[in-house]
């Protein structure tokens, strides 16, 4: 785990679960400051309901990258989201980021949905290796990608060009819209150019999830 030198606290269900005095083992020999038992209802309420399988860690917040920083990168592939309010397809989109491209993934501060624990068990633990990047306005960044020379290419099955016939060796971001609205407007103006997923043509839309780890996919095997 990315945090794990840095974890302060674990606590973990009273109990005699052969996994977790493992994982007291293991806390105590890497040092962790501060280990504790506690019942399951307070873990529950920690987690806000999420399912934490009988133990609770505290580690610092994760770091988000700076977009100018980010815009700047030769080799850039990040994948936008605008829109995407389901914490479950916010986390899958993470995942694939990570196991498809190592690719950054942006989003907005009020268009998307937050770093919840949904988004981070939705990763599968990939949110700690992903690189970050929240911004004020998402219309503002992709403009300012689009005048610094990244390519800002958004995905419209309506769209007339594939992405595969787009060149996605070069700076690219790709935004991905929420699957009931699309991308916005204003999103939509600060674009360089749309393309489609190659799609039977039997159903309109792919799951945004799915959509993101297609796209992601065919941008990294351009760059193999």
């Amino acid at each position: 785990m990315a945090h794990g030198p840095a974890v302060t606290r674990v606590s973990v269900e009273h109990g005699d679960n052969p996994r977790l005095e493992a994982l007291i083992r293991f806390a105590t020999d890497h040092r962790v400051a501060e280990l504790t038992r506690e019942p399951r209802a307070l873990l529950d309420a920690l987690t806000e309901g999420t399912v934490h399988q009988g133990v609770v860690a505290w580690a610092p917040e994760l770091e988000l990258l700076d977009f100018s920083g980010l815009v700047a990168e030769p080799s850039l592939l990040g994948m936008v989201l605008d829109g995407i309010s389901d914490p479950q397809n916010f986390g899958a989109v993470v995942r694939s980021a990570v196991g498809i491209a190592q690719a950054a993934v942006l989003w907005g501060e009020h268009a998307s949905a937050p770093l919840s624990l949904a988004t981070f068990r939705a990763s599968a633990g990939a949110v700690e290796h992903a690189r970050l990047c929240r911004v004020p306005s998402l219309t503002a960044a992709l403009t300012e990608a689009a005048a610094a020379g990244v390519q800002v290419v958004g995905l419209d099955p309506q769209a007339d060009r594939a992405l595969r016939e787009l060149d996605l060796k070069q700076p690219t971001l790709l935004v991905l819209g929420s699957e009931g609205e699309g991308m916005s407007r204003s999103v939509r103006r600060a674009l360089s150019t749309t393309a489609r997923l190659a799609q039977s043509g039997r159903i309109g839309s792919l799951n945004a999830s799915v959509a993101a780890a297609i796209a992601l996919y065919e941008a990294s095997n351009q760059r193999i």
